[in-house]
């Protein structure tokens, strides 16, 4: 399907269990009771995220993807947003922490792009107020992009000739619309479309036959044992800021070799000590390793480590299998213009040496 016809089907909302009245459900008994518990905690995903703030237009979207997977705006042509947010690892990269320009490594663990719009902030400090925020400030962070200055991050945009015009058709009427913050805007346009619609979301619209009988004793543990306090919305997470350990010192149950004093290193709030973003839980099961510093490998230790240094809950077997297969419900399929590169403007990386040679 081309792009621009993709987006207008989303924008009049025809993605599947994502528009049209609540199905009637038949349900009965403690499923009903499940079922309008999960109505009250949770919601599902829109078909974008596009805000009044932000609004989507093709040219702009289009613009952000070529943007998003290019790597020659970086130092040293290695970087781009899709090196530490790849479509085969679900919008992660698989590390416990990423790698940027010049093999320097990154201070935290890289969360998933999908969906990522819909949180309270970017980054798991809260460091960055919106997607948009994420990708202009990434241009010039030293472990990121890792460019001197804005100027010279722009410079490397503008020696791509194909750019140009795609930045004049994004941003009509500006005279050198070739900005950081046009930059941003455009790559927070294309993030603003990389919506995975899940089994849970059909849930949530009422087909009571989307969760499997596992998934669904899940989500009643979910909630019972008190996950839901943070992890809900249509993120499952991602709308607020807690303390990562709250009966015990985290790294004592993650083995972290680190610790992390987390927001309080940019709040300058004593209160915000070992505070960090609640994750958004769309996709877990896809996105190991988990927590601020990648330290636990895989999801059923991760929900143990939860539930013990938050919730002061030592879970059985059955309710850590259970839940994991919840949790497996919120993963959707990949969006096409995600999990496909797009052919980007031709031009070599613009610090490759130049020939003498002359063609007059």
């Amino acid at each position: 399907m081309r792009w621009s016809a993709w987006f207008q089907s989303v924008a009049i909302g025809s993605l599947p269990f994502l528009s049209g009245p609540l199905q009637a459900a038949t349900l009965n008994g403690a499923d009903q009771s499940l079922f309008q518990q999960a109505r009250q905690l949770f919601q599902p995903l829109p078909a974008n995220m596009t805000t009044p703030a932000y609004p989507l237009t093709p040219a702009l979207v289009a613009l952000g993807r070529d943007l998003f997977f290019d790597p020659r705006i970086s130092l040293d042509g290695t970087v781009s947003c899709a090196k530490c947010h790849q479509a085969a690892l679900y919008g992660t990269d698989g590390l416990a922490k990423s790698i940027g320009v010049k093999d320097r490594l990154n201070p935290r663990n890289a969360p998933t792009v999908l969906n990522a719009a819909l949180q309270i902030a970017a980054h798991w400090r809260g460091d960055r107020k919106d997607v948009e925020d994420q990708a202009t400030q990434a241009l010039v962070g030293p472990p990121s992009y890792g460019n001197p200055d804005y100027r010279a991050a722009m410079a490397k945009v503008e020696a791509i000739p194909g750019y140009s015009p795609l930045f004049q058709q994004a941003f009509p009427g500006e005279e050198n619309p070739v900005t950081p913050q046009n930059w941003g805007r455009a790559i927070g346009a294309y993030e603003r479309t990389l919506v995975t619609p899940s089994p849970f979301d059909a849930y949530l619209q009422g087909d009571s036959g989307a969760l499997s009988l596992t998934a669904r004793n899940g989500l009643r543990d979910f909630i019972a044992v008190g996950c839901a306090s943070c992890h809900n919305g249509v993120g499952v997470g991602g709308g607020r800021f807690t303390k990562f350990g709250i009966t015990e010192p985290y790294w004592k149950a993650t083995g972290s070799k680190e610790i992390d004093k987390g927001r309080i290193d940019v709040s300058k709030n004593p209160a915000d000590l070992y505070v960090f973003k609640v994750p958004s839980l769309r996709n877990v099961a896809m996105t190991a390793p988990y927590f601020h510093d990648g330290s636990v490998a895989t999801l059923p230790a991760a929900v143990q480590v939860m539930a013990k240094v938050q919730l002061g809950r030592e879970l059985t077997g059955q309710q850590v299998k259970d839940i994991v297969g919840f949790l497996d419900s919120l993963t959707g399929p990949l969006p096409k213009d995600f999990a496909e590169a797009p052919i980007l403007p031709p031009a070599a990386f613009p610090g490759a040496r130049q020939s003498g040679l002359s063609l007059d």
